[in-house]
C-alpha cells in the first residue's frame, strides 16, 4: 500500500463494502422469516440457471462445429420460442387454477432430458425436437434471468408469500440466486476442451458438458417437490375452468404486450447469437466464453441485490427505463471492440446494469396483477416477446450470415431505445403498491360530549 493520502480511499471502499454487506445481511434476516418455500425456491434457481447458463456457452458452439449455419441457429431459436412461448402459456393459465408446484417440478426434468438427447445424438430432427421441448440452449450464458417456461408460476409462488414492502428484495434474491448459478454453471463448458472439433468428435468432446446440464436441471426439479403448496379451492360444479382468461389485469396486459413486444424483437436480434459471436468474432473456445460469463456473473450480483435500493430512490419504472437504455447504448462499443477482452469488459458491463433491471421488471408486473391472475398475467404479458424472440433470430441469423456480424446488434440497440420510451409513457404513471403516499389513519372516534 502507497504512503499518504491513498490509504484513505481504499478504506472508504472497505467501509462501503461492509455496509452494502451489512444491509444485504439485514435484508436477508427479514425474509428468512417468510416461508421455507423461499429457501427451496432460491436452491432450484441457482440449479436450474446452473444448466441454463451452462446450455447457454456450449449450445450455439456445439452446433456450429456439427454444420449448423447462423441461418440454421435463427431456424433453432425460432423452433424454441414458440415451444417455449406455448409453454409458459399454457403454464401461467393452469398454474393460477391447479396450483404452481407440479409446473416448478415436471419443467426442469424436460430440460434434463433436452440435455441427454443433445449428448447423445446429432440428428438435427431430434435435436430441433429436444430444444423446443426443453427449451433447450437458448440465449447467452451471461444472461441468467430465464430458467424456463415455468417462470410464471415460479414468480407467482413467490409474490404470493412475500409482502409487498419486500417485493423488490425477494425478486433481487432470485436474480442474484440466478447470477450465482450462472456463475457455477458458464465455467462447466471447460469439459468441451480447448480444440474446435467436428462431428462426431465434437459430440464426443461436448457430451460431458450436456450431461451436466441434464443432471443440473434434474436436481431443480427434484428439490422442488420439497415445496409446501396450499391445494386450490375446488371449483363449483359448472363453475370455473381450468384456464381463465385473466379479465381484471387487462389494461395492465395490453400495456405490456406493446413493451414487450418491441424488448422480444431487441432481444431476438443479438441474444440467441452471443456466444456464437464471440466464437465466429474472436475464434475463442467455448471454455474460454464460459470464463467470460463466470466473471460477469460473479461481479454482477451486486446489481441484483442493490436493485431494490436503487428502485427505493429513483422509483420502479425510472429505474426500469434508464437501466433499459443504458443496455441500449452499450450495443454499440461492444460491437466495435477489436479485441475479445475489450468485448467482454464492454459486455461485463452492460450485464452489470441489465441485472438492475431484470428483477423489477418481474417484480413489478406481478405487484400490479390481480393476486388471483398472477402467473397468468407473468406468463400472457411474456407471450408477444417470446414470439418476437422467436422470429427476430431467423432475420438475425440471415443478417449475421450475409451482411454484417454487427448490423444486428445495433438493430437490437435501437429497438431497446423504442421500448424504454414506450414504457416511460405507458407506466410512468403507475406506480406499485410500495411506492403509494401512505393513506392516513382515521382519527379515533371522540366521545359524544351529550351522552
Amino acid at each position: 500500500m502507497r504512503a499518504g493520502g491513498s490509504a484513505a480511499p481504499g478504506n472508504g471502499h472497505v467501509r462501503s463494502c461492509a455496509r452494502a454487506y451489512s444491509q444485504t445481511v439485514t435484508s436477508w434476516d427479514r425474509l428468512r422469516g417468510l416461508d421455507r418455500n423461499l429457501a427451496v425456491i432460491i436452491a432450484a434457481r441457482v440449479l436450474m440457471s446452473a444448466s441454463r447458463a451452462l446450455a447457454g456457452v456450449i449450445a450455439p458452439v456445439y452446433l456450429a462445429l456439427i454444420g449448423f449455419s447462423a441461418i440454421d441457429l435463427g431456424a433453432l431459436a425460432l423452433v424454441v420460442g414458440v415451444g417455449s412461448a406455448v409453454m409458459a402459456a399454457a403454464i401461467g393459465l393452469a398454474s393460477d387454477r391447479v396450483g404452481r408446484k407440479p409446473f416448478l417440478v415436471t419443467v426442469p426434468l424436460l430440460a434434463a432430458a433436452a440435455g441427454v438427447a443433445f449428448a447423445v445424438t446429432r440428428s438435427p430432427l431430434v435435436l430441433f425436437a429436444a430444444a423446443a421441448v426443453g427449451s433447450f440452449g437458448r440465449g447467452s450464458g451471461a444472461g441468467a434471468g430465464m430458467v424456463g417456461p415455468y417462470q410464471p408460476a415460479e414468480q407467482a409462488f413467490v409474490t404470493d408469500i412475500a409482502p409487498a414492502r419486500e417485493r423488490n428484495t425477494v425478486f433481487g434474491r432470485l436474480a442474484a440466486a440466478s447470477s450465482l448459478g450462472a456463475l457455477l454453471g458458464s465455467p462447466l463448458a471447460i469439459l468441451t476442451g480447448e480444440h474446435h472439433q467436428a462431428g462426431a468428435a465434437a459430440t464426443a468432446d461436448f457430451r460431458a458438458a450436456f450431461i451436466a446440464c441434464a443432471l443440473l436441471a434434474a436436481a431443480a426439479g427434484l428439490l422442488a417437490l420439497a415445496l409446501r403448496e396450499a391445494p386450490r379451492p375446488a371449483p363449483a360444479a359448472g363453475g370455473e375452468r381450468p384456464f381463465r382468461w385473466p379479465r381484471r389485469s387487462m389494461p395492465l396486459l395490453m400495456r405490456l404486450w406493446v413493451t414487450n413486444t418491441f424488448n422480444g424483437l431487441a432481444v431476438g436480434m443479438f441474444g440467441p447469437f452471443v456466444s456464437y459471436w464471440f466464437f465466429v468474432r474472436f475464434g475463442v473456445s467455448a471454455g474460454e466464453i464460459g470464463l467470460l460469463y463466470a466473471v460477469i456473473n460473479a461481479v454482477s450480483i451486486a446489481s441484483t441485490l442493490g436493485a431494490a435500493r436503487i428502485a427505493a430512490r429513483w422509483g420502479l419504472v425510472r429505474t426500469v427505463v434508464l437501466v433499459r437504455i443504458a443496455q441500449a447504448l452499450l450495443l454499440l462499443p461492444l460491437v466495435l471492440a477489436p479485441t475479445f477482452l475489450l468485448a467482454g469488459a464492454v459486455y461485463l458491463l452492460r450485464m452489470l446494469v441489465a441485472r438492475i433491471g431484470m428483477p423489477l421488471r418481474q417484480s413489478y408486473v406481478l405487484a400490479m396483477a390481480d393476486p388471483e391472475e398472477r402467473a397468468s398475467v407473468g406468463a400472457l404479458s411474456n407471450v408477444p416477446s417470446q414470439a418476437a424472440m422467436a422470429v427476430a433470430p431467423v432475420a438475425a441469423g440471415y443478417l449475421f450470415e450475409t451482411v454484417s456480424l454487427s448490423l444486428p446488434f445495433v438493430l437490437g440497440g435501437v429497438l431497446q431505445l423504442v421500448n424504454a420510451l414506450l414504457y416511460w409513457g405507458l407506466f410512468h404513471a403507475m406506480a406499485p403498491e410500495e411506492e403509494l403516499p401512505a393513506v392516513p389513519e382515521p382519527p379515533p372516534p371522540q366521545p359524544d360530549p351529550d351522552a
